[in-house]
């Protein structure tokens, strides 16, 4: 997606990922297999069982993809496209929002319609920048773009018949007014144990040199997604080249596990306790906007 003279021009990407290549727990295949079917079997029960005069206005597959962050769900968007022969067309708000009044919600309906044109599935990541809560008091400008882009959007939703996906890692930030024309809310968990373990035999290379006790890492990698497992073995590869080694030891991966686990921790507040499974609550002081106020004035004095 580029800018172009004050009109935002899409690209139509080909999907690069099949349902073969997502290692989800079950459940989640299986949701996403249903959310497929949805769409294969459309003509038959519409056309040919009669559910175009009762239900004219839902023949329309809108699906939403919520979960922790890299968890996969934008590589299920591209396998729902692959699997339906469609093409994609990826939409990031941050590419379509406008910092003149206005001009944001004709970028969105400009994307529907670029969708519809080129027969293609329409993706929505970080969905939740454009689904969430319309503002209640307006005081400002800004915020009356808000209220009028999120209006278009659901007027949008309401028209159009064909394929829409959304991505988010916040499902609470949408407006409940998104959530009731949303036909499919899949969620994206983090990888159980049988899971992870599927993951680190998937990203470790067959030709890689190696001694890592898989099912040991397996074990003791909760919390990490599926991209944290993928990054933590390509860390640890590189490790092992740095020390001049002939092979990826257990110990270079879980050190790098290791890393990857306390920056989620820092990040999210929360600290893993390896013995006994489970998540241990941090202790928080809240500051007071005053107290803030003070600290800053005493670096402004020094």
């Amino acid at each position: 997606m580029h800018l172009k003279k004050n009109t935002i021009a899409f690209d139509l990407s080909q999907p690069i990922y099949s349902l073969s290549d997502l290692i989800l727990p079950a459940h989640t295949l299986n949701e996403l297999k249903r959310a497929i079917s949805l769409r294969e079997h459309q003509s038959a029960v519409f056309e040919e069982w009669g559910f175009k005069h009762t239900h004219k206005y839902d023949n329309k597959m809108i699906i939403n993809l919520y979960g922790e962050p890299g968890t996969g769900k934008t590589m299920a968007a591209h396998a729902i496209a692959k699997h339906l022969n469609r093409p994609l067309v990826l939409v990031n708000y941050g590419d379509i929002e406008s910092k003149y009044v206005g001009e944001t919600p004709k970028n969105i309906q400009a994307a529907f319609e670029f969708a519809k044109e080129n027969n293609a599935i329409l993706f929505f990541d970080e969905a939740d920048a454009i689904l969430s809560r319309r503002v209640t008091n307006m005081t400002s400008a800004t915020d009356t773009s808000v209220n009028q882009t999120r209006s278009v959007m659901l007027t949008l939703l309401n028209d159009y018949n064909d394929t829409v996906l959304f991505a988010t890692n916040f499902i609470s930030n949408y407006d409940p007014a998104f959530m009731r024309r949303i036909l499919m809310h899949i969620e994206f968990d983090l990888p159980d144990e049988t899971t992870r373990l599927r993951l680190f035999e998937k990203y470790i290379p067959k030709q890689l040199p190696h001694s890592i006790d898989l099912v040991d890492a397996a074990a003791n990698s909760a919390t990490l997604s599926g991209s944290d497992i993928a990054n933590g073995i390509l860390l640890s590869a590189f490790a092992a080249k740095n020390e001049d080694a002939h092979e990826v030891t257990h110990q270079n991966l879980m050190e790098k596990i290791e890393n990857i686990r306390k920056g989620k921790e820092a990040n999210a507040g929360k600290k893993f306790d390896i013995s006994s499974g489970e998540i241990l609550k941090t202790e928080t002081r809240e500051v007071s906007e005053n107290f803030v106020k003070q600290q800053l004035n005493k670096e402004k004095l020094s």
